[in-house]
């Protein structure tokens, strides 16, 4: 065995770092990741000890960047990203120019010319794919409206992006009469721009032409292919093959959308996501895929916070706070202005403007290419890498700053007027409703109507026992209350939730989610508000229900021991005349 192992001494001892000082930071209340930005840190070559690959660092969170946005592209479908389109479309390209003239007005002052304002201002228009999906998903919001128009915004913006790496050395060559350095030009010029030697307008049309190709090939053959691969390897009865054919399409379908059609690894892995979406297996696939996500995202932050020189915020701290703003504080404004613009809650606007306060891995890659090209000085890259960490850092702060000014901006900014019938009028946002406390006593609360949820829900109904439900998905909120069944919205593991459910005269608390972790929560508030509450929870392993039963919960059935008692009673059974019907198991 070879003594160098870079790759294995990257991956370790950045996972171990993250660990530690995540756990450190979680026991300290604040979120972990300020925890894995501060292990890149200590592995990075600004700092003394281990340092660890940076360009091995960089290709391993590109992993994570596929493999979230594969996630992402799970729970969507093409008709939840095109009824976003009228907001995302002019609210990202609005957006940018305005973060892209604030960047260029910024170094304007600091002295630098034209094309490194253009280049500084443009790396911070774009907001990390990460650091606002991690955002979304710890909020449950991915499957909300706002959700729907973050990670539309978020295409959009990584659609600029493309076109931005597509065009820099061509309006490089153009600014240079021509002469184009060595290196990074000829890394991202397009092999047919350069041969038919086209023009600027020429090379949009091309790269706009391959994203419209790409789009076509993953609707037409991709939504034949990719489903019935899914369901041939299932058949297989293999978990193994099953996983390795998610991560596959996932990690092929993003390798191969970049190499042959130009777009992003990002956007490919989107699309593989959305269209195995209309799978009935996608919630398996998610399921399979998640715990790479979670650790090749965890090495994302590590690999961020290795570019980050400590030294930045002593030797330049005026241009750090000055870029720190733009990015927090301006970028943040024009969002929030853009969205009521277009007819949105207050609370809307809010939600999207923190998520979009940060920058992230299309910042870094434009930042180098800026510098290799000529066209940004490396005081420049300095300052974008220093706006990124410290940003990701305070993305945390943004959003407990927006729940916390959210009651007080909505009573004082006005929501513009709603648009005509003719256009696409916004979906009215369920989540953004002030909570109202129920009036019911000595009644159920039943947490989650997903497959589970919704059948105790009917067998509730059925008895007349009075019930409601805490649900945070949109779409389930909309068709409980057109069953007339009282909802709560939001996440049951807030108190805020959980006393407007009136706990304290309540019967029974049914957690019908099937996050242990998250039950464990709400079962220890639930105990605490009412100790004699009857709480009933589900769970997946006898871990699972060893850990619900020990913080308080009652009762805990697992789904397979259940399907196990039902085939047992069922074999036992066979000797007498068979129900009318099907047997059927859920």
């Amino acid at each position: 065995m070879p003594h160098e192992t870079p790759l294995i001494a990257t991956i370790v001892i950045g996972l171990v770092l993250a660990f530690i000082f995540g756990a450190i930071a979680n026991r300290l209340r604040i979120p972990p990741l300020v925890g894995y930005l501060v292990a890149g840190v200590l592995a990075g070559s600004h700092t003394p000890g281990f340092v660890a690959d940076q360009e091995l660092a960089a290709e391993l969170a590109e992993i994570g960047v596929i493999l979230l946005m594969f996630g992402v592209g799970l729970h969507f479908s093409l008709k939840d990203l095109l009824s976003v389109r009228a907001i995302a479309i002019p609210g990202a390209i609005v957006q940018i120019l305005a973060a892209t003239l604030l960047g260029m007005g910024l170094a304007w002052v600091l002295g630098w010319d034209m094309q490194a304002g253009f280049v500084f201002g443009l790396a911070l228009s774009v907001a990390s794919t990460v650091v606002l999906l991690r955002a979304m998903q710890e909020r449950r919001l991915i499957e909300t409206e706002r959700g729907r128009i973050a990670v539309g915004w978020l295409i959009v913006e990584d659609l600029a992006m493309v076109l931005a790496l597509v065009l820099l050395p061509a309006i490089a060559g153009a600014l240079n009469g021509g002469d184009t350095p060595s290196g990074p030009i000829h890394a991202n010029a397009d092999p047919i721009a350069a041969y038919f030697n086209l023009g600027i307008g020429g090379v949009i049309a091309l790269t706009l032409g391959k994203v419209v190709a790409f789009v076509a090939v993953m609707l037409i053959v991709g939504r034949r292919v990719i489903p019935w691969t899914l369901h041939a390897i299932a058949h297989t009865g293999s978990r193994e093959l099953f996983r390795l054919a998610v991560l596959a399409i996932a990690l092929g379908v993003a390798f191969g959308a970049a190499k042959l059609f130009g777009v992003s690894l990002a956007l490919g892995a989107f699309f593989a996501g959305m269209i195995m979406s209309e799978s009935e297996l996608s919630h398996r696939a998610a399921e399979e895929s998640l715990p790479l996500r979670d650790a090749f995202a965890v090495l994302f932050f590590v690999s961020v916070g290795m570019l980050f020189d400590p030294m930045t915020i002593i030797n330049d701290p005026l241009p750090l706070l000055a870029t720190l703003a733009i990015i927090v504080v301006g970028k943040s404004l024009a969002a929030f202005f853009i969205v009521l613009a277009f007819g949105y809650p207050t609370g809307t606007a809010l939600i999207i403007s923190a998520s979009l306060a940060q920058i992230g891995e299309f910042s870094f890659i434009l930042a180098e290419l800026g510098v290799g090209l000529g066209m940004l000085p490396e005081e420049g890259r300095d300052l974008i890498l220093g706006g990124a960490i410290l940003s990701i850092l305070l993305n945390p702060l943004v959003f407990a700053g927006v729940t916390y000014l959210k009651p007080w901006m909505e009573k004082r900014v006005p929501t513009a007027a709603e648009p005509s019938a003719e256009t696409d009028t916004p979906t009215e946002e369920i989540d953004v409703e002030e909570i109202r406390p129920t009036s019911l006593t000595d009644h159920a609360v039943l947490v989650g109507y997903g497959r589970v949820g919704s059948l105790v829900g009917d067998a509730l109904k059925e008895v007349g026992k009075p019930f409601l439900v805490i649900e945070d998905a949109d779409k389930t909120v909309a068709r409980l209350r057109d069953d007339n069944i009282e909802t709560i919205v939001g996440n049951a593991a807030n108190g805020d939730i959980l006393a407007a459910a009136n706990l304290a005269g309540a019967k029974q608390l049914i957690l019908a989610i099937p996050n242990a972790f998250e039950a464990g929560q709400i079962v220890v508030k639930a105990r605490a508000a009412n100790p004699v509450i009857s709480i009933l929870a589900r769970a997946h392993s006898d871990a699972e229900v060893q850990h619900l039963q020990d913080l308080g919960a009652d009762a805990v059935i697992m789904g397979e021991r259940e399907i196990a008692r039902g085939i047992v009673s069922h074999i036992l059974n066979l000797d007498e005349p068979k129900p009318e019907g099907p047997l059927t198991e859920t």
